[in-house]
């Protein structure tokens, strides 16, 4: 199958930094379609070759194993190309449409990794060209809008001029191998369905945890914050993965079909609850690595008063039979104590109790999402040394912790396919159900608005230092139902 891969922004930090590494091993695993192009797309005035040169200077920064070789790059720069556009004008769009009828691909893909501004845009020029043929996938990047209007507003100017099917609204977290993992783990096993309901699960926590600061994306982040940059997305997709019910089979349409009503079912925000269980922070000064860090307000690119939020931590409820009354917390934040993305699914003790445990031991069950990948299954076990006391008809035997890890690097090895890869090849070959369709993405956004207007005018963020779990209100919200994160256990 021909292919040739438009990349908008492909210059751009995105397309060097994920994009790139992404589509070199797919060349390397041999699963790139052969008769293949790759068009980088930009302002900067760049012959074939001195785009193919940028791309391998950047390459340096590639973590080693990921790095190819002189040789292997050779081979892979023979599918670069470079064309200068200016997106504003349509006269250059007409020549990207020349570009493209040399060859007249079996599929096109234009990947939109530009500003979000420019979307509506872009596409509309595609469409303006006559480059919106059934052929023609147009891929999206997050975020999608600033807000439920501006996100709706894109959605209408896209559908305008593309079917639902040829739009793909990327969200890398749903191809991370460890998300893949998670729907395996509850639509191919019997051993977790039947417990997976309120019955037997006390609370969710889902962490996203990041210990870098915002880099050199200070500009960027300071018009978006953590609540637009991975609540609305990244952190809802995992709620769906985690609440969502069996579809009918694992058609793209069915899966989307079971998100959306997880979206749907989310507890609408009110007064009350906007002030007991959404937490936002904004870093101050503090350590990471060892060293001193700056906070947020002092990095390039940031408003000297910014109000932006740089960690959000919020509790909610899916309210239906399955999950009615089961705590479900979020929290996501930049320099925290580490890098750490997990899903924890706590148990209900049991409901006689005949052994003696350890204070605040639990059954659960934790999914790694990065920097590790894999499933933890944490339960409690007798010690072989442990000596049993009579007490009536009870043992007192005392239990201790174990846990049961699976890594899946060490299980499956380290070639495993990336999220950037998979969902890259997935658009290639017209795969449609790791992506967010458009009533998804306004569910969330509709979700999530009740936060963006409440802290547009309450008393900002609260502080905490780089290098922490991020405002001590976070412990305090969740210690009011009677639990705490991970780390304070």
């Amino acid at each position: 199958m021909s292919f040739d891969l438009v990349l908008f922004g492909g210059t751009g930090d995105l397309a060097w930094r994920k994009l790139m590494p992404a589509l070199f091993q797919a060349f390397r695993h041999g699963s790139l379609p052969k008769d293949g192009r790759i068009i980088g797309v930009a302002r900067d005035d760049l012959s074939d070759d001195q785009y193919r040169e940028l791309i391998q200077s950047r390459f340096n920064a590639v973590e080693g194993a990921k790095r190819p070789s002189a040789e292997e790059f050779e081979k892979f720069a023979s599918l670069l190309h470079y064309l200068r556009m200016d997106l504003s004008k349509p006269a250059d769009y007409a020549r990207l449409s020349d570009l493209l009828k040399q060859r007249n691909a079996d599929t096109v893909v234009m990947y939109v990794a530009t500003a979000p501004a420019l979307f509506t845009q872009v596409v509309e020029q595609i469409a303006a060209a006559g480059l919106n043929g059934p052929s023609t996938r147009v891929v999206l990047e997050k975020p999608l809008g600033h807000d439920l209007a501006s996100n709706r507003a894109i959605n209408a100017a896209v559908c305008k001029v593309l079917d639902e099917k040829q739009v793909f609204r990327i969200d890398h977290y749903l191809g991370k191998p460890s998300v893949q993992n998670l729907f395996a783990m509850r639509f191919g096993n019997a051993l977790f369905e039947p417990i997976w309901r309120r019955e037997h699960i006390a609370n969710i926590q889902i962490t996203i945890a990041e210990d870098l600061g915002v880099e050199k994306r200070g500009a960027f982040y300071d018009q978006t914050g953590a609540l637009r940059d991975m609540v609305q997305n990244h952190a809802l997709q995992l709620v769906c993965a985690i609440g969502m019910e069996p579809p009918i089979n694992s058609h793209a349409d069915a899966i989307r079909d079971e998100k959306l009503k997880v979206l749907r079912a989310l507890k609408p925000w009110t007064p009350e609850t906007l002030g007991l269980h959404a937490i936002r922070g904004q870093y101050t000064a503090g350590t990471a690595y060892g060293e001193r860090v700056p906070g947020y307000k002092d990095e390039p690119g940031v408003d000297p008063e910014s109000r932006t939020e740089t960690f959000v931590a919020l509790r909610t409820e899916i309210a239906n039979w399955r999950w009615a009354g089961v705590p479900l917390y979020i929290r996501t934040g930049k320099r925290l104590a580490s890098r750490d993305a997990r899903i924890e699914v706590n148990f209900r003790p049991t409901p006689h109790a005949i052994y003696r445990a350890p204070a605040g031991a639990v059954n659960k069950l934790v999914i790694n999402l990065q920097p590790r990948d894999g499933l933890e299954l944490h339960m409690l076990a007798q010690a072989q040394d442990n000596r049993q006391r009579s007490n009536g008809h009870h043992s007192t035997a005392q239990l201790a912790p174990v846990q049961l890890d699976l890594d899946f690097d060490k299980r499956f090895g380290a070639e495993r396919v990336g999220a950037y890869e998979r969902l890259l090849l997935d658009v290639i070959d017209g795969r449609l159900n790791l992506f967010v369709r458009s009533d998804e993405q306004e569910e969330a956004w509709r979700w999530v608005e009740p936060l963006i207007d409440s802290w547009a005018s309450d008393g900002g963020p609260r502080p905490y230092a780089a290098g922490t779990w991020g405002p001590s209100a976070s412990s305090a919200m969740i210690a009011r139902d009677g639990f705490s994160w991970s780390e304070e256990q």
